[in-house]
């Protein structure tokens, strides 16, 4: 069939088949003089695209996913079925939808203009009328330290600084557990005993975490003292700054 058929047949505009093809998740079609012809595996692969992409894959993602599956290192019924049954909360701390009022008193004792910052940090996202918070804990970690006496916006970027370092370290850490499932990461390669272990060390991998990040911060405050940047700075007025 021609790009024009198979977009037909499959609903997915001609354009995007061209967009899938250029970035390498789909594979090229045969060519018959200047005409382009796709087949069963090109529908095929665009129904798996179109799975993937309703999981929040990137395009780049699902083109590597789908190298994988091509030379035969990966199958893609289980990967999907790993990716079920491994999409189970850590956290009791999901999303919700927030009518402007209930932001507005979420928000209360906060200064004026914290609602913007929370936008810019992509904490709060904007539905029309409503507001989608995406971590309701965060925004009363907002507020405690805020209580504590850190301004939001520094208490802001402290945040995206610890989120952008726990999602390097969660990705580096499943990439070390799910090379060697089987062989030191539990006793099985299938998604159950996969999701069964990762389950297992949940609690104590939380727990290292909050453990490994005092001992750094107890190390690093004393190289702060021992240093006398914490006394300088008190004899610094504020807003100056250290030549």
């Amino acid at each position: 069939m021609t790009i024009d058929e198979l977009a037909a047949h499959t609903r997915v505009p001609s354009r995007t088949i061209r967009f899938y093809q250029a970035k390498g998740a789909l594979m090229a079609p045969e060519i018959r003089g200047r005409t382009a012809y796709y087949g069963p595996a090109h529908v095929e692969r665009l129904e798996a695209i179109g799975m993937l992409k309703d999981r929040g894959l990137s395009i780049r993602a699902i083109r590597d996913l789908m190298a994988r599956i091509d030379r035969g290192d990966l199958d893609l019924g289980e990967w999907l079925g790993l990716e079920e049954k491994l999409a189970m909360p850590w956290s009791e701390d999901a999303p919700v939808v927030m009518s402007s009022d209930e932001l507005n008193e979420a928000l209360a004792g906060l200064p004026t203009g914290t609602l913007a910052l929370t936008v810019e940090f992509g904490l709060v996202e904007r539905r029309g009328d409503r507001y989608l918070v995406q971590s309701p804990g965060m925004l009363q970690v907002l507020r405690q330290v805020h209580g504590a006496g850190v301004d939001v916006h520094l208490a802001a970027q402290a945040g995206d600084i610890i989120e952008k370092h726990a999602r390097a370290l969660t990705r580096e850490l499943l990439e070390l557990f799910v090379g060697h499932a089987g062989r030191g990461f539990g006793t099985a390669t299938t998604p159950d005993a996969i999701r069964d272990t990762i389950a297992a060390v949940r609690a104590p991998a939380q727990n290292a975490v909050s453990l490994l990040f005092a001992r750094a911060m107890e190390e690093a405050l004393r190289k702060l003292v021992e240093s006398g940047l914490v006394l300088d700075s008190k004899k610094r007025k504020p807003g100056s700054r250290r030549r």
